[in-house]
């Protein structure tokens, strides 16, 4: 749900970049929740729901690349990561708590301020900026790059691709979350998760922004980076919970590494 996109001058984002990847009326869509981004039981329900699974799927990915003991407290010491599109930083504190250098970015104003807000609260050091990844500095790099919840939003995914692998630092890792485009995504996706069981607010995905496995991985292989590792990720209604799968046909996240 976390998005990487740029809202109008009117909605106190960035300038708008040329060859911007953005889609102002995305952002303007996920600014109106940023009072309800920490609210368990609120609009923003579903992503606390999946948030610990995934925490756990790349922490443990982090740990295996970087050799690191993911029992311990801070596995991820010393290491950068980028978390885009980070909303009001569901993934960022706790990847601080587990010692990482994070930088959170997300060109939504009213988002950073709530992320910050919350960061101050829980008195943790983590560096928020409203800003867009086309408008970082591409030598400032990182060991992790993460874009969660955010390919199926932006205007270009080939460019969008194309700035986070900038970022990224050599035998780096990069983790990406989205849906796959077919029927059964739009039918419990946005018909089942918008309309019937009313998780997310109507309008919050458009079906053919959604994109496949393997476009992502071509996109990907443009840009020297290569899908290591792919998992599905399915909810089940009798337990109510989320779950890796082998089944991706809806959600699904990915590792990717250098060519």
């Amino acid at each position: 749900m976390a998005i990487q996109q740029q809202n109008s001058p009117a909605q106190n984002s960035p300038a708008s970049a040329a060859g911007s990847t953005v889609d102002p009326a995305e952002v303007a869509k996920f600014s109106k929740l940023s009072d309800e981004w920490w609210d368990p039981n609120g609009k923003m329900a579903p992503l606390h729901k999946i948030n610990p699974l995934r925490l756990t799927y790349i922490r443990d990915a982090a740990c295996r690349k970087f050799e690191r003991n993911a029992k311990s407290l801070s596995c991820l010491s010393g290491l950068r990561i980028l978390d885009i599109g980070c909303g009001a930083g569901l993934l960022c504190e706790p990847f601080t708590r587990l010692g990482a250098q994070v930088i959170g970015v997300d060109p939504s104003a009213s988002n950073i301020a709530a992320a910050k807000l919350h960061a101050d609260k829980g008195h943790l050091s983590i560096d928020y900026r409203c800003t867009t990844v086309e408008q970082m500095d591409v030598r400032e790099r990182f060991d992790i790059v993460l874009a969660m919840e955010v390919v199926e939003h932006v205007a270009d995914v080939g460019m969008f691709l194309n700035r986070c692998a900038a970022m990224l630092k050599p035998g780096g890792m990069m983790v990406l979350s989205t849906l796959n485009r077919n029927w059964k995504s739009f039918a419990l996706a946005i018909v089942g998760a918008e309309y019937v069981l009313r998780w997310l607010p109507r309008g919050t995905h458009q079906w053919d922004k959604f994109v496949t496995p393997d476009e992502l991985a071509r996109h990907l292989l443009d840009n020297k980076l290569v899908v290591t590792e792919e998992t599905g990720v399915v909810y089940s209604p009798f337990a109510d919970r989320w779950s890796l799968s082998t089944d991706m046909d809806v959600n699904y996240m990915v590792i990717v590494e250098g060519a």
